[in-house]
C-alpha cells in the first residue's frame, strides 16, 4: 500500500532587505513568512495591521528597560525570548514594517541582523502603502503563535557604544552620521526629550533619514549614493546616530541599499550623547547647509 509524501514548501528567498507591498501581499500566509509590526510611540495602533502580523515591541519587550536610554538593544537571552515568542524560527523569513511608513521597522531590522539573523527585510512604504494598495488588513490575533526556534547568533560591530563613537570620531577611521533634523543637529530646533542638550557631536556630518525618502518609500539605489556621497566621502566604513537608536537605522538601511556594506549603529544615540554630562557638544549648520 503506498503512502502520498506530501510536497515540501520552497523557502522564501528575499529580493534584498527592502520589499514591495505587492511582494509580501504575493507571498502573505506562506507557512515561513512572519510578519512584524514594528511601529513606535503615536505609530502604534494607527491603522488596521496587516493580516497575521505580530507586534515586534520596541517600546515594550524588544528595548532593555533596565537601561536609562530608551529603546537600549535588549540583551541575547532578552531578544532570543521575545522573538522566539512572536514564533520566529530560523528557517522563518521576516517582513517588519511601521504605521508611519519607514521610521522604526529598519530599527527591527538590524537588530535582527546584528543577532544573526539575515533573512528579514523592510516593507518599503510600510502601512500607509499596504493600505493603500487594498491589500488586506485585519486586527492583531489574540491567540499567540506557536513558539519559535530562533536561534541567535551576535555579531560584533553593528551596535556600538560611545566609546567606539569617540574614538572613531577622533581617529576619522570612519564616517558618523546624525539622522535627526537639521534644526536638532545645529541646535536651534529644541530636542523632544527633555532635559538633553541642542546641537551635534563634534565631526558628525547630518542626513536626515527623511530624505532617504519619497512619500514614505526609499529612494532609488542611484539617489541613495547621491545623497550619501557628500557626507560618507571616502570611507567606507559609516556609523549612524540619532534620538534614541531608531532612525538611525533608516540611514543603515539606505547606506545598505547604496552598496555600503561596513555599518554600525550607535545605540545610545544623542539620547546618551546628548545628556548634560555628556562629551563635548557644538551648535550650527553644516558648511553650506544653514
Amino acid at each position: 500500500m503506498s503512502s502520498l509524501t506530501p510536497t515540501p514548501v520552497p523557502p522564501l528567498s528575499l529580493p534584498g532587505p527592502l520589499v514591495t507591498v505587492d511582494w509580501l501581499a504575493d507571498r502573505l500566509g506562506h507557512p515561513d513568512l512572519v510578519v512584524l509590526d514594528a511601529s513606535v510611540g503615536a505609530a502604534r495602533g494607527t491603522g488596521t495591521p496587516i493580516a497575521g502580523a505580530r507586534v515586534f515591541d520596541i517600546d515594550g519587550a524588544m528595548s532593555d528597560h533596565d537601561d536609562p536610554r530608551p529603546h537600549t538593544m535588549p540583551g541575547t537571552e532578552q531578544f532570543v525570548r521575545g522573538i522566539r515568542a512572536l514564533g520566529v524560527n530560523d528557517r522563518s523569513t521576516v517582513v517588519v514594517y511601521d504605521a508611519a511608513g519607514i521610521y522604526s521597522s529598519a530599527r527591527a531590522w538590524w537588530m535582527l541582523r546584528a543577532m544573526g539573523f539575515d533573512r528579514a527585510a523592510v516593507l518599503d512604504g510600510g502601512l500607509p502603502a499596504w493600505t493603500a494598495a487594498g491589500h488586506p488588513c485585519r486586527p492583531f490575533d489574540q491567540e499567540p503563535p506557536a513558539v519559535g526556534d530562533f536561534t541567535a547568533r551576535p555579531r560584533t560591530g553593528l551596535l556600538v557604544d560611545i566609546g567606539t563613537v569617540q574614538q572613531t570620531l577622533a581617529d576619522g577611521s570612519a564616517a558618523v552620521l546624525d539622522a535627526r533634523s537639521r534644526g536638532r543637529y545645529a541646535g536651534t530646533e529644541a530636542e523632544p526629550r527633555p532635559g538633553l542638550r541642542g546641537g551635534h557631536m563634534p565631526g558628525a556630518a547630518n542626513l536626515p533619514f527623511t530624505e532617504l525618502q519619497d512619500g514614505g518609500r526609499m529612494l532609488p539605489a542611484g539617489e541613495l549614493r547621491s545623497a550619501f556621497a557628500p557626507v560618507a566621502g571616502d570611507h567606507e566604513r559609516l556609523v549612524f546616530s540619532c534620538g534614541s537608536g531608531v532612525t538611525a537605522c533608516v540611514l543603515a538601511l539606505g547606506a545598505e541599499l547604496a552598496g555600503y556594506r561596513d555599518l554600525a549603529v550607535y545605540d545610545g544615540s544623542w539620547s546618551e550623547w546628548g545628556l548634560p554630562s555628556g562629551p563635548p557638544v557644538v551648535t550650527g549648520a553644516e558648511p553650506g547647509k544653514e
